[in-house]
């Protein structure tokens, strides 16, 4: 938990510091590396923090996951209302002279938009050198929004005696296990036991201890399928948020849609509005509905979605409705797939690890292929991508399920042996589902 936190503090306090510094980049190169530092310090806090709910909280960590990620949305959605009072309303191009801009224009315009099939010479471009905006004070504002958080995760270290120059007059927020002891009564003989233990023993499971190869040994082919599938879902999943999110203010502006730009610029807004409004409705859902069940209704819903958007494709209307549902049925696949999949793994938390990287590349690879297809194939595509990688997530989540049948259930001996017993509940078990 020192680690964790630790990382996180460092992760968050660098992020403040690189939105502090992106405005002062005048060099492609800096902006290259800054921006690199700020997806590292990001992965590091997403990897952390589901893979710290679902060591803390197990068997109730899909409603906590679901809270967390509610809250990725939430950002998601008002960092961009932050930055619009900043945004110029016209192109910031910069033309050394109307002379030379004049004989660039064709160009200009291509750059602007590469793959429109129509007559680009009603595209207006600015004439008059560099637009001035305001964007900076949009980082810096961001920046000193996100300061609380690094200070809040210190003062956690701080009480929790984890700082290593100021340990000695803190007292803890909570005492050891006292969390526990209130969530599972009937284990409290147990876990105070457990408490007593020395903290050498604890000490060797740190925050890389399900890298180590000793934890391979012995394990079944479904160990790694379970892993492997469970990647492969969200790799689809994130993948499809990233390049909906991405690409369908271009598919909406293209021909046969020819949507209007200002109107186009809502449909990522309300993806992402819907995003968040579905995992706020999925924490108190997720109490009572099994994480497979909601991954089985989330790669169903990503389905039929975009069957009907392919077959509605010159309908703006219904562009608007399919983006709305689509929001709100990729809301909850990310934590859900978490809580399912570590559900099936006994809760260690490697799994997390596993599935948070195999959704970030997701989320990177399927941009980038998407992008060069419409590119080259025109906006229709944008639609036939999103389905056929629906279709692939629907049968990775089979797959998964298939092999979450043939995984086998612990065994008492190996529970007792187990150097997790004292974070695991006798009666997980029964959790198995």
């Amino acid at each position: 938990l020192a680690q964790s936190l630790l990382a996180l503090f460092a992760s968050s306090l660098a992020i403040s510091l690189v939105f502090a510094i992106i405005p002062l980049c005048h060099n492609v190169v800096v902006l290259a590396v800054v921006m690199a530092v700020a997806g590292l310090a990001m992965g590091c806090i997403d990897t952390i923090s589901n893979m710290q709910l679902v060591k803390i909280y197990q068997k109730d960590s899909a409603i906590f996951l679901q809270a967390l990620h509610f809250f990725v949305g939430f950002g998601a959605l008002l960092s961009p209302l932050i930055a619009d009072p900043f945004l110029s309303d016209t192109n910031c191009i910069l033309a050394n002279g109307t002379a030379n801009a004049s004989s660039n224009l064709p160009h200009i315009r291509k750059s602007l938009v590469p793959h429109h099939p129509g007559n680009l010479s009603h595209y207006d471009l600015p004439m008059k050198g560099m637009v001035v905006t305001r964007v900076s004070y949009a980082f810096w504002i961001m920046a000193l929004i996100n300061l609380p958080v690094p200070i809040a995760v210190f003062f956690l270290l701080y009480k929790e005696r984890m700082v290593p120059c100021f340990n000695g007059s803190s007292h803890p927020l909570l005492s050891a296990d006292e969390l526990a002891l209130e969530t599972r009564p009937g284990d409290k003989d147990e876990l105070s036991t457990a408490a007593q233990r020395p903290h050498t023993a604890a000490g060797h499971e740190d925050l890389f201890s399900c890298c180590q190869s000793k934890n391979f040994r012995g394990a079944s082919f479904t160990y790694f399928a379970v892993h492997i599938t469970g990647a492969l879902v969200l790799f689809m999943t994130d993948g499809l948020v990233g390049e909906y999110s991405g690409f369908v203010y271009s598919y909406a502006v293209e021909e046969p849609l020819s949507v209007v730009h200002k109107v186009a610029g809502y449909l990522p807004s309300l993806f992402w509005g819907f995003i968040t409004l579905g995992r706020l409705i999925s924490i108190p859902v997720s109490y009572r509905m099994k994480p497979a069940t909601m991954v089985f209704i989330n790669v169903v819903g990503v389905l039929i979605t975009f069957l009907l958007l392919l077959i509605f494709s010159s309908s703006v209307v219904f562009l608007f409705v399919g983006t709305a549902s689509l929001g709100l049925f990729l809301s909850s696949t990310f934590p859900s797939m978490l809580a399912y999949t570590e559900d099936i793994l006994q809760y260690k938390g490697c799994a997390t690890t596993v599935l948070v990287t195999g959704a970030g590349v997701g989320e990177m690879v399927l941009q980038l292929l998407v992008g060069s297809i419409i590119h080259d194939r025109g906006s229709y595509s944008f639609l036939v991508c999103g389905m056929i990688f629906g279709c692939l997530a629907f049968t990775f989540y089979a797959l998964l399920v298939f092999f979450h049948r043939m995984y086998p259930k612990p065994s008492p001996e190996l529970d007792e042996a187990s150097p997790d017993k004292a974070a695991v509940p006798e009666d997980t078990g029964q959790y198995q589902r």
